[in-house]
């Protein structure tokens, strides 16, 4: 959620992983109909190669393919995780931070009675909003946060946001992009505007050896097609145990309720699992006030 010039890169990874196993991966679990209308024309075409099982042969078209490929895979145990946990409590209010290309507020019907609010830095959300376009349904409240000088709680009330009503926020992708400080204030505006009965769902990663080694490889295969990396723009700037997640949200009034590694939800579905080590490194802890 720190501010930028330019809108997410990630976010349409994240799209493309999400619209590559609509219908195909754990059907009877997952689904995202409103992934592939926020794409645009040219980010379609890796999906549609992993979708059709079909390895391109030019280097650049390979490396769009193995990086939505991979994507796909956590993605799947990542929303529904995500997704059970919001349907177990709607809420009143549901805030999605740092909502990127989240199509939650159109494909839900559990929000239908819901305030649906998505919180964004402005650059991604003026993005998302043209292309939202495409979808039918009644949007969400977009509120444009800079969290470095804007006022979350302030922000939203002036959405329409009620401090007194439970809330339920989702916090997906966003934690390894902000420092730890960052986070942590993070948590302190969304406790301010928690009444009693909100429940806070936040994704994170673990810290794992080699990891910048990892960084290090991104860059260099994004090199190798000509472009930059997205990690060179939107880098990683920490990581968390889940002990020390749970600490920091218990200090804010918050009770870790459920907590789970991406990898051992994804063992529970009929879904293949390739990238162990990936899906290792993510976690979603929900926790009630």
């Amino acid at each position: 959620m720190v501010e930028t010039a330019h809108a997410s890169r990630t976010a349409v990874l994240v799209c493309q992983g999400r619209a590559a196993a609509h219908g195909l991966v754990a059907p009877e679990r997952f689904a995202d109909p409103t992934a592939l209308p926020l794409l645009r024309e040219d980010e379609r075409m890796p999906v549609r190669w992993v979708r059709d099982g079909r390895t391109p042969k030019e280097w650049r078209a390979r490396i769009d393919f193995e990086t939505v490929k991979a994507i796909t895979e956590l993605m799947v145990p990542r929303t529904v995780a995500i997704d059970d946990a919001l349907r177990e409590r709607p809420g009143p209010q549901v805030v999605i931070l740092g909502a990127g290309l989240d199509g939650r507020a159109w494909r839900m019907p559990e929000l239908a009675d819901a305030a649906v609010f998505e919180v964004d830095q402005p650059a991604s959300q003026a993005d998302k909003r043209a292309r939202a376009a495409a979808l039918t349904g009644p949007p969400p409240a977009f509120v444009p946060v800079d969290f470095r000088t804007d006022d979350l709680s302030a922000e939203l009330a002036a959405a329409g946001h009620a401090g007194d009503r439970p809330t339920t926020w989702i916090w997906e992708g966003v934690v390894p992009y902000l420092t730890p400080a960052e986070v942590e204030a993070t948590v302190g505006a969304v406790a301010a505007c928690s009444a009693p009965g909100s429940r806070l769902i936040v994704n994170f990663q673990l810290p794992v050896p080699f990891l910048k080694l990892g960084f290090l490889v991104g860059r260099a295969l994004a090199r190798s097609t000509g472009r930059s990396s997205m990690f060179t723009r939107e880098p990683w700037r920490s990581t968390w145990t889940p002990s020390a997640m749970a600490d920091l949200l218990a200090r804010h009034g918050f009770t870790v309720v459920r907590d789970q590694n991406m990898l051992d939800v994804a063992e529970t579905m009929p879904v293949p699992v390739w990238h162990r080590r990936s899906l290792a490194q993510s976690q979603v802890q929900v926790a009630d006030r």
